[in-house]
């Protein structure tokens, strides 16, 4: 598939968009890595290492079993239970290395197996003897796993298991007799050392509680500083297209000081793919004006000329004081074409997120109103824009201090109903900002130019970009295959607004809203914690067929 677009306003590129079916593997499964839980690759250490500590410990202790004295029966009995610990240990290791993943029951399991290993230890060496400080280890171990049940269960287990074993020793009710016994003891100390024991299970089990809460706010913090990095680098890619924009404005063009029509033409005051802006006055008037010429380049192109003179018809054939006036149109009878137009004074929205970053929702839903309008007009007069997006919003201010949100450049419209052979099959338009079917090379209707401003309006509320990449293929992979990250994520929005934009981005131009209008409406009422049915049916319909992507978790910035 060959793609022509420009990014902001910059240089047309062309390139081969490769389908995802024949994406490298490498490429496909080192994306499934990024995605993999820290946290889980986390727990699953600590579980090998308490499973290997399980099978190393149990299998000394049993090497070392035959050499040791003491009472036969309960030596025995801690081999039994010994020989359960090693195997609970070694299922658990294989779980592991076969790539089960966590599963609270196995490792309950094994943990089971520890308990009664070391509670057999300290029937066979003493419940006051150091085999107890085993105890506090298993505690940790089961401290730090995600599941609170088994957090809970291990630490009660634990303490109350060895409180019976030490009041049991402590009155000499044990059937066998250990090698440090309560009666070696003073009844104060045997109490001291029980109570030391069982603090010391409780800090431990507190302590490994805080270390897991610990990680999981660094990892939080982190993928928020991650996240104000990507918004940062958006708005620096963005001042990047400008200050490239600005450097390509020379301010003195091919025809400054020459006359065009009836218009003597100025500095440049803008460049693009077509051709160069220039301020101009009136020879009789006086009246300012921004005439538009061609490229030299371009006026030998095939077909140029006839798209730009399509460009000016469509403008001109718009009733609506929310698209850039028309003054003049010539160059019809073999002169240089020209294009004279309104001379606009303010911002367009590309500077206004520059500066600001994101958007008022009372300023969001005036741009949607006026803009909204000309798109209107546009449609009744047939006309499909193609290129919405922040730099072609502008935001007007007249000589009696009224402002007023136009749209800019037709350069790349077309008639609803004309043959589409003039764009030779190819895609035209700036990739973060084209719906799916125009990125496809389709048909392209006004639920198009909507789409276009629900991405519009996605950037303007959370700061970033609904589809972006480092090459034109991935944005326009991203813009027909995938969502972008839930909105209410990356900023401080209500959850209806990520219904009524999931709506307004619908993959498919007869899932989204009919109008400018429409979106308003919707946004306004989500605004306020309101969402029709019909949103809210159509918009749950949407995000299951294709959801959200991932964001990061934690607090919004």
């Amino acid at each position: 598939m060959r793609v022509i677009a420009t990014r902001s306003g910059g240089v047309w590129a062309s390139v081969s968009i490769v389908p995802p079916s024949v994406r490298p593997a490498a490429e496909m499964a080192s994306r499934e890595r990024k995605q993999g839980d820290l946290l889980e690759v986390e727990e699953h250490s600590l579980q090998r290492m308490f499973a290997s500590l399980a099978v190393f410990l149990s299998g000394a202790l049993l090497v070392l079993l035959p050499f040791l004295g003491g009472d036969a029966h309960a030596r025995m009995q801690l081999g039994a239970c010994l020989v359960v610990a090693m195997l609970g240990g070694a299922q658990l290791l294989w779980s592991l290395h076969e790539g089960e993943g966590y599963d609270v029951w196995r490792l309950l399991v094994a943990g089971s197996s520890w308990l009664l290993a070391v509670l057999a230890a300290l029937r066979y060496f003493g419940a006051f003897s150091p085999v107890a400080v085993l105890l506090p280890l298993g505690v940790f171990f089961f401290g730090m796993t995600r599941d609170a049940r088994a957090q809970v269960l291990a630490y009660v287990a634990a303490a109350a298991s060895y409180f019976a074993v030490a009041i049991s020793s402590l009155h000499g009710s044990s059937a066998a007799e250990p090698a440090i016994t309560g009666a070696s003891i003073t009844p104060a100390q045997a109490m001291a050392m029980l109570a030391v024991t069982e603090i010391a299970l409780v800090v431990t089990f507190l302590g490994a509680r805080l270390v897991r809460g610990t990680t999981l706010l660094a990892l939080a913090r982190h993928e928020r500083a991650a996240w104000a990095v990507i918004q940062k680098e958006t708005r620096i890619d963005e001042l990047q297209k400008d200050l490239a924009r600005a450097l390509d404005v020379a301010g003195v063009g091919r025809f400054s000081e020459t006359v065009v029509g009836n218009y003597k033409l100025g500095g440049v005051i803008g460049r693009g793919a077509m051709g160069e802006v220039y301020e101009a006055v009136h020879r009789e008037t006086g009246a300012e004006a921004a005439v538009k010429l061609l490229h030299t380049h371009t006026l030998r192109e095939a077909g140029s000329v006839e798209r730009f003179q399509r460009e000016a018809k469509m403008a001109a054939a718009l009733d609506t004081p929310h698209a850039v006036r028309i003054l003049e149109i010539g160059g019809e009878g073999g002169d240089l074409p020209y294009l004279a137009m309104e001379r606009l004074r303010g911002e367009d929205l590309a500077e206004h997120l520059r500066l600001r970053a994101t958007m008022s929702f009372p300023d969001l839903l005036r741009l949607l109103t006026e803009v909204g309008k000309g798109l209107a007009a546009a449609r009744v007069a047939g006309v499909v824009h193609r290129d919405v997006k922040p730099r072609n919003l502008f935001l007007s201010e007249g000589s009696d201090g009224t402002r007023l949100w136009k749209l800019l450049d037709f350069g790349v419209s077309k008639f609803a109903t004309a043959d589409a052979t003039h764009t030779d099959g190819r895609i035209i338009g700036t990739p973060e900002y084209m719906a799916p079917e125009q990125a496809a090379g389709q048909a392209v209707t006004h639920r198009t130019d909507l789409f276009s401003l629900g991405a519009v309006a996605y950037r303007a509320l959370t700061g970033n970009q609904a589809f972006s990449g480092d090459h034109i293929a991935e944005v326009l992979y991203q813009v027909a295959h995938t969502m972008p990250p839930r909105p209410s994520a990356l900023a401080d929005l209500r959850p209806e607004v990520d219904l009524v934009l999931a709506v307004a981005l619908a993959k498919s131009a007869d899932d989204r809203f009919d109008s400018a209008e429409e979106l308003h409406d919707a946004l306004l009422a989500a605004s306020r914690g309101e969402v029709s049915v019909e949103v809210r049916a159509r918009a749950l319909r949407l995000l299951a067929m294709s959801p959200w992507g991932e964001a990061p978790t934690g607090e919004v910035q």
